[in-house]
């Protein structure tokens, strides 16, 4: 099926869900722009999340996809957290952070049956999923309001075991792109390959529509993964300049460097592999470090450090998460840009 038909967009854009740099606005812009807007809901409270949902609803009557984390939450491991804590102590001391007063919260949860009861007041037309889907039933409580599922394969076999689970479309996420790795079926980092590499492969494997992600960040990339098999583009470092952003001022800088060139994956900022920006801490520990705790236990030690860096301007201790193609990067609204990307 026609992608712009299965999802009602009238354009081949979708805003990638991007956790701590936006809310409703950059969702509603670019849904009224014509393409696919999506809220970032892995670290909303029940709340929050039927907060925004209100003002989404009032504010577009488009089409947009809400999006949540399927992780199975790691055993706290005391020993772990204390290793990773001994490990970022003269941080804590450079910047007199108490290290009892650091709270083990992550604030990151998987979808849950509290998320699905909220949504059912609101069915959002689109769900997409990161590492993975979640319980059969929870599937099914979306797709009895005719919601559509999606959700993010990094190789070919999450393709195949996505199809076979039922999702409407799956998006291909090459190594390329910012923010987390959507794997789930191996953490094998020697599995990831490119974003041109994996949208041919995977197009040839599954019958469902395929939507590509990783380092598209203009119309000429947009159009070169539509004629290599994609039947739409998910992209997201290329909105985060946007007016309706809520990046950070110290992102913000950081995206406009030179330096901005230089991404990693790291699993410093989350437990979590994860693609941004390299920064001080990626380049003092390592980008992937085994002493960080499992996903998402890391960051909540991390949390106070980049809260002292930040009101320094500094981005020493923050996930610039960023894909390796920040050059699609404008300060203009996220209507305009979601028309450029699809060419118009």
């Amino acid at each position: 099926m026609n992608i712009r038909k299965l999802l009602g967009i009238e354009l081949p854009i979708i805003q990638a869900p991007m956790a701590g740099v936006q809310g409703h606005a950059l969702a509603v812009a670019v849904s009224n722009a014509g393409g696919l807007g999506s809220l970032p809901c892995a670290m909303l409270s029940t709340e929050s999340l039927r907060n925004e949902l209100e003002k989404i609803r009032s504010q577009t009557t488009k089409p947009y996809n809400v999006n949540f984390f399927c992780h199975k939450p790691p055993t706290p491991d005391n020993e772990a957290e204390r290793n990773w804590r001994q490990t970022l102590s003269p941080y804590f001391s450079e910047y007199g952070i108490d290290v009892n007063t650091i709270a083990r919260q992550s604030g990151r949860s998987p979808f849950s049956v509290e998320a699905a009861d909220v949504l059912e007041e609101f069915k959002p037309p689109v769900v997409s999923f990161h590492f993975g889907l979640p319980e059969p039933e929870l599937l099914e409580r979306i797709r009895g309001w005719g919601g559509k599922i999606l959700s993010t394969a990094t190789t070919v076999d999450e393709a195949l075991w996505l199809e076979a689970h039922g999702v409407d479309a799956i998006i291909a996420q090459g190594i390329e792109a910012g923010g987390h790795r959507g794997f789930f079926l191996s953490k094998d980092i020697v599995t990831q390959v490119g974003t041109f590499a994996l949208i041919p492969q995977i197009v040839r494997s599954v019958s469902v529509p395929v939507i590509a992600a990783g380092g598209i960040a203009d119309a000429q990339g947009v159009a070169a993964a539509i004629k290599l098999g994609a039947s739409a583009v998910q992209i997201g470092t290329a909105y985060l300049l946007c007016d309706e952003a809520t990046t950070t001022a110290v992102h913000r800088t950081a995206l406009k460097q030179d330096s901005a060139r230089v991404t990693a994956l790291t699993n410093l900022f989350s437990g979590g592999l994860a693609r941004g920006i390299v920064n001080r801490l990626m380049c003092e520990l390592g980008p992937i470090n085994h002493i960080a705790p499992d996903f998402p236990l890391a960051s909540a030690a991390i949390a106070p450090l980049r809260a002292k860096a930040e009101s320094l301007d500094r981005g020493d201790f923050s996930p610039l998460w960023a894909g390796q193609n920040v050059s699609g990067c404008k300060e203009i609204s996220a209507k305009l840009l979601t028309k450029e990307l699809a060419g118009l």
